[in-house]
């Protein structure tokens, strides 16, 4: 097969533009693609159906790095709107998102499964109409019951949070190479 008719890798990172929510719960998405692209010496810069883009080679597979520019509750548009594109296919779509059910410090790697609550995973169910894409969910529940979740996901990170942070934030690249290396299945026995 010719190259450049096979399907790249769509990497997407949920998250809100602007430096206001840059290191906030919500973010860990493009937090991960940003960290991913470092390692791959790649910029996410590109844009593209309102979505900022970089490619990379991952695990000798053709990725491009997404970080959507709609802010979250609208992130399918964009995605939708690429996946239209040349070379892409829901069959390869990896959206990572901050996941409120999982402890801090936490991962979980799924082939589909529904929005969970999650804003950006139903925009992205509604505008692709299918739940059939491999999704890496990356835990921020604290330790004390919540009374306002909109605010607590667009706060920062408490400096106690970031060590952690940073640590599963190699862990979910770690992730995300080996669903490309070895595919989801392998991958989930792995991680989760």
């Amino acid at each position: 097969m010719d190259s450049s008719s096979e399907t790249n890798w769509l990497i997407v990172g949920l998250g809100n533009p602007g430096l206001r929510y840059e290191k906030t719960r919500h973010n860990l998405g493009f937090m991960l693609v940003d960290l991913l692209a470092r390692e791959f010496q790649t910029s996410v810069k590109r844009e593209e159906c309102r979505a900022l883009i970089g490619r990379a080679e991952i695990e000798n597979q053709r990725a491009e790095l997404v970080k959507p520019q709609t802010f979250m509750n609208l992130s399918g548009e964009s995605v939708s709107c690429l996946l239209k594109k040349e070379n892409r296919s829901a069959e390869k779509l990896i959206v990572i998102s901050d996941d409120l059910a999982l402890p801090v410090g936490t991962i979980r790697l799924r082939a589909r499964g529904s929005a969970g609550g999650h804003n950006g995973l139903k925009s992205l169910v509604e505008c692709l109409r299918t739940e059939e894409f491999i999704r890496l969910r990356i835990g921020i529940q604290p330790e004390y019951i919540l009374k306002d979740t909109s605010n607590f996901v667009l706060e920062n990170f408490s400096k106690t949070d970031l060590e952690v942070i940073e640590k599963v934030l190699q862990q979910s690249a770690e992730a995300i190479r080996a669903v490309l290396a070895d595919g989801v299945e392998k991958a989930m026995a792995t991680f989760n």
